[in-house]
């Protein structure tokens, strides 16, 4: 399955930079986010490797979800795409833009890849195995090699969002004496935490599932962790609930940890 996340992932990130060299226009969706084509474009790619490689399981993507596609995943494992995570960041010329694939199976994210092309980095992860991945001019792969969380250190450094940090982060902080922290837009976050750069990533603004699952298959298959404020894993495949939006995470920490640290310091 990897195989197909890794060849769809690339193509996808060709299309993308592609569409960055030649200029686009930038049109708003329904809740204010931004779209262009080069989110289209990878999306279009996307599906059309996973259907061809795995016609029987469902899709959902961000895109389509938002055209009105949504498949029925009761009771089956399923992807979950976001073609370009970070489109502000594409939109404003910044490089931490990526293209997430995951796969999920009973609410877990099992396998999955987040390729940031303007930065000719890839990772990936499944089952307990996660690799980094460097991707060449002619986006190929060049090198491989395995990553793993690092150990808690005394010193932890925290990750949060560039453009949607939230007063509930800086206490989180303060609440657990971690006085480090770095400010990155889009899933690279969870590969800076599996590739054991940073240490945890309190998340207490609005994110869908397709925005996290890549990532977080790669922080889990490298023996991290997500979790929700009451310490049980995050989940995927969250519809039908009245309190938010089909697909939309609650609050959640990331700990890159292999010590899950939840209590205060």
């Amino acid at each position: 399955m990897l195989r197909t996340f890794e060849k769809a992932a690339l193509e996808a990130g060709k299309a993308i930079i592609t569409v960055l060299r030649e200029g686009f226009p930038v049109a708003m969706k329904a809740d204010a986010s931004p779209v262009t084509i080069a989110d289209e474009e990878a999306e279009r790619i996307i599906l059309a490797h996973l259907a061809r490689d795995y016609p029987e399981i469902p899709v959902v993507a961000e895109e389509s979800v938002a055209a009105g596609r949504v498949p029925d995943i009761a009771g089956r494992g399923f992807f979950l795409v976001d073609p370009l995570d970070g489109t502000r960041e594409f939109v404003d010329g910044r490089q931490e833009f990526t293209v997430n694939i995951a796969y999920i199976e009973n609410g877990a994210p099992v396998a999955g890849i987040v390729y940031a092309p303007a930065l000719g980095l890839a990772f990936s992860g499944e089952r307990g195995q996660a690799e980094r991945l460097v991707v060449m001019d002619d986006f190929t792969v060049g090198a491989r090699s395995a990553i793993t969380v690092r150990e808690q250190p005394d010193d932890r450094l925290a990750l949060a969002s560039l453009r949607h940090n939230s007063p509930e982060t800086g206490s989180f902080l303060a609440d657990h004496a971690i006085f480090k922290c770095t400010n990155i837009g889009s899933s690279l976050k969870f590969c800076l935490l599996a590739e054991g750069k940073a240490d945890v990533y309190p998340r207490f603004t609005r994110t869908m599932e397709w925005d996290t699952a890549a990532g977080d298959a790669v922080l889990r298959a490298a023996g991290g962790s997500t979790v929700t404020l009451d310490g049980t894993p995050l989940t995927y495949g969250k519809t039908g609930t009245a309190a938010d939006f089909d697909f939309a995470n609650p609050n959640f920490i990331s700990w890159g940890g292999r010590k899950r640290v939840l209590e205060p310091a």
